[in-house]
């Protein structure tokens, strides 16, 4: 790491190119609420350590990971925390990154599935359920599929194609704008190219992956990357089956923001971008020499652990320098691990302290204490991290 001293021009150069992506979120007429990027950007003539981005997870907005963004900032980053791609956007059918059957296959299912007084039964009991729809439980997954491949069997050999990387049957049965995640993310960057000094890329769950990727796209710019618990395939593989299949019945989920629902193709997207783009054999020989830190734990109900753990082997594990760490089950960890604030399965990340200072332990010398993060105190040799 060599700390650089952005000048007034190089900065307002970078603010402006920024602004001018903000006007294009004010100018849309499907714009979302308080899902405006941000940035935390020193003074001119003082020197900084970098600039880390840092990217939210799926259906949240920027500012999720706020408190984190404030202690980098604290201890000399610049920081730049924009939306992932489509999410300042509400109508998320028609802006966020989605994968869907083409309509010559899609139009007949769905036509059958309307007909069918089955699927139509359980349709009407989600539509008028008291406490709202979010992601179906297991059994309601397996159900779901189960009915789905009863319509229409064909199904079978459809989704060999999706759950394959790069099959190239892929572009024959779906339309997809998963690989949007990246180009938004490199556009991002692109805003930063007048700043001095060394990239830094953060994410959590989409997040992390998108993290990951533009890392993979961009070895000359970024030069390290934080994974929290990246969603580089769907958790469970009845789950997996669900996303991939449900994306023609037009089910529709809330996340993180209970004003706003999604189609499950848009889940699709995610996983498609995780599993097949970072995933990749060009993304894994790229972060070879891109150190990389990943946290994950065992309380996990999003994104897949055995496939972040391969991820770590292949791109060369602790003998390339890279780091990881597991939270235990007893440690109550959950999936969305980097705000304390937020509440997932009833579980909050009591050891968040811990995990911002390794954070910028390994931002700052690469390296990372384990011993720290599986205590819930505060390392006294790493600065301070402000309390809730």
């Amino acid at each position: 790491m060599t700390p650089v001293t952005p000048t007034a021009a190089q900065i307002d150069q970078t603010k402006q190119a920024i602004a001018a992506y903000i006007h294009s979120i004010d100018s849309h007429p499907e714009r979302r609420e308080g899902a405006y990027p941000y940035y935390l950007f020193h003074e001119p003539g003082q020197t900084i350590r970098g600039t880390v981005m840092i990217f939210h997870g799926f259906s949240a907005k920027p500012h999720q990971m706020w408190r984190l963004a404030d202690y980098l900032f604290r201890n000399g980053f610049n920081v730049y925390q924009p939306a992932i791609a489509g999410h300042s956007f509400i109508n998320p059918a028609k802006n966020w990154p989605q994968v869907d059957l083409k309509p010559e296959i899609a139009q007949p299912l769905k036509a059958k599935a309307m007909k069918d007084p089955v699927l139509q039964n359980y349709l009407s009991n989600v539509a008028n359920s008291s406490s709202g729809f979010s992601h179906p439980n297991a059994i309601q997954r397996t159900a779901i599929v189960a009915r789905l491949l009863r319509l229409e069997p064909r199904l079978l050999d459809i989704i060999k194609a999706i759950q394959t990387p790069d099959d190239p049957k892929f572009d024959t049965y779906f339309d997809s704008t998963h690989r949007e995640f990246l180009t938004h993310a490199e556009a991002r960057l692109n805003e930063l190219a007048a700043l001095p000094g060394d990239v830094y890329t953060v994410g959590l769950s989409v997040g992390g992956a998108v993290a990951i990727g533009l890392a993979a796209a961009r070895p000359d710019r970024v030069k390290k990357v934080v994974a929290y618990a990246p969603l580089l395939q769907i958790h469970g593989e009845d789950n997996l089956l669900y996303v991939n299949l449900a994306g023609p019945l037009d089910l529709k989920e809330s996340g993180w923001d209970p004003n706003l629902q999604f189609p499950v193709g848009c889940l699709t997207a995610a996983n498609r971008f995780g599993s097949s783009d970072v995933m990749s054999q060009s993304s894994i020989q790229s972060l070879h020499n891109t150190p990389t830190f990943l946290v994950l734990t065992a309380n996990e109900d999003a994104a897949d652990i055995g496939t972040s753990q391969r991820f770590f082997d292949r791109i060369g594990g602790s003998a390339r320098g890279h780091h990881s760490y597991f939270y235990e089950k007893d440690m109550l960890v959950p999936h969305p691990m980097v705000d304390p604030t937020e509440v997932s399965q009833n579980m909050s990340n009591r050891y968040w302290k811990s995990l911002y200072q390794e954070t910028l332990r390994f931002l700052t010398v690469g390296s990372v204490d384990a011993s720290n993060l599986n205590s819930y105190e505060e390392n006294a040799d790493m600065p301070s991290v402000p309390s809730v």
